[in-house]
């Protein structure tokens, strides 16, 4: 039998309703708060006390006008707790600061060769990136993420292909202890995946493909992210599209990812093709989004993608990534903060 929640545990629940709630519509009176939730007005109060002490919620100044008491609107506290996103790259490496409601408040990207540096090294690198930023937004932070290219598990690196000296590193850990705060790792084409899905144009079901050194996707599904069981779906660069192609670093011959590196373009978009027709019989999905690619040859591949799955039917939308979005960093940072709100 299931024990019924303690007192503690029902708040926890309420300062999270009531968070999300202002987080959804801000800017929100107390007395709007208590209509969109359910609770009482004495409740909402406690609940709202509570998170500005927490910095979470500031409350703006009263507004004038119209008859009876004025309200007080509630909205996040953009001084408050933010996320730090760390982005490992092939050949860069990045930090990004976003406040609690997502947006950037400092960012910088560098180039990096550290294909065979010592990964303690890149850590070293990455934190100092990280100190760069948090300093440049003047904010405190509730914790970091990093994107990596490749597969992880709960912390530890289990496979990046383009960076194999990187295997079973406990990356998030790393990170953590040299920065003394909560740390995650995540494929970093999901976390571009789920910055589309917050801050650009995408639709509640999309795939997106980070197309850059490597090739990944993300997979969106009703408006959550599909990681699958071992966390390893949306591994597009190592789908057969020419069963006699050159010999993968996988394992694999003909990979998407191998083709691509040494394709000229129409062999480039006609093997795209392949692999996007196969994952949209799969899964279903009508918006197909193209992100990590040179400016300078973005649009006519994605109009060489489209053309390759212009026969389907239903059609198949293919669209590029929105730069406003700001990819797997912004989507590393977010993530920290989404958590936040989720569960203050």
């Amino acid at each position: 039998m299931t024990s019924p929640a303690g007192h503690r545990t029902v708040r926890r629940h309420n300062l999270a309703l009531v968070l999300g709630c202002v987080a959804e519509a801000e800017p929100l009176s107390r007395a709007r708060v208590a209509d969109r939730t359910g609770l009482t007005r004495g409740t909402v109060s406690s609940l709202v006390d509570e998170l500005i002490e927490a910095r979470l919620l500031t409350e703006l100044a009263v507004e004038r006008g119209g008859t009876g008491r004025p309200a007080a609107p509630l909205q996040l506290n953009r001084a408050g707790p933010a996320g730090l996103g760390l982005e490992l790259g092939v050949d860069r490496l990045g930090a990004c600061v976003v406040d609690l409601t997502g947006a950037v408040r400092a960012q910088v990207v560098v180039p990096s060769e550290h294909r065979d540096t010592d990964p303690a090294a890149v850590l070293d690198a990455l934190a100092a990136l990280g100190e760069q930023v948090r300093t440049a937004a003047g904010l405190p932070l509730a914790g970091t993420h990093l994107a990596v290219p490749g597969i992880v598990g709960d912390r530890a690196v289990v496979r990046l292909p383009n960076l194999p000296r990187w295997t079973g590193v406990d990356a998030a850990g790393g990170i953590a202890e040299r920065l003394g705060v909560p740390a995650g790792v995540a494929n970093e084409a999901d976390l571009a995946a789920l910055a589309e899905l917050w801050f650009g144009q995408a639709p509640a079901d999309f795939l997106h493909v980070s197309a850059g050194i490597g090739i990944g996707a993300g997979i969106v599904l009703g408006g959550e992210l599909f990681r699958g069981a071992g966390g390893r779906a949306g591994e597009l660069g190592h789908v057969v599209v020419e069963p006699d192609g050159p010999a993968c670093r996988c394992g694999g011959r003909g990979c998407l990812e191998e083709v691509v590196r040494l394709a000229e373009p129409h062999r480039t978009a006609r093997a795209f093709g392949v692999a996007l027709v196969g994952a949209v019989a799969l899964m279903d999905v009508r918006t197909i989004v193209l992100g990590g690619l040179d400016p300078a040859v973005a649009e006519p591949l994605r109009a060489a993608v489209a053309a390759e799955l212009a026969r389907l039917d239903p059609p198949v939308a293919v669209a590029l990534g929105d730069p406003a979005a700001g990819g797997a960093l912004r989507g590393a940072a977010a993530t920290v903060v989404r958590a936040l709100v989720r569960n203050p």
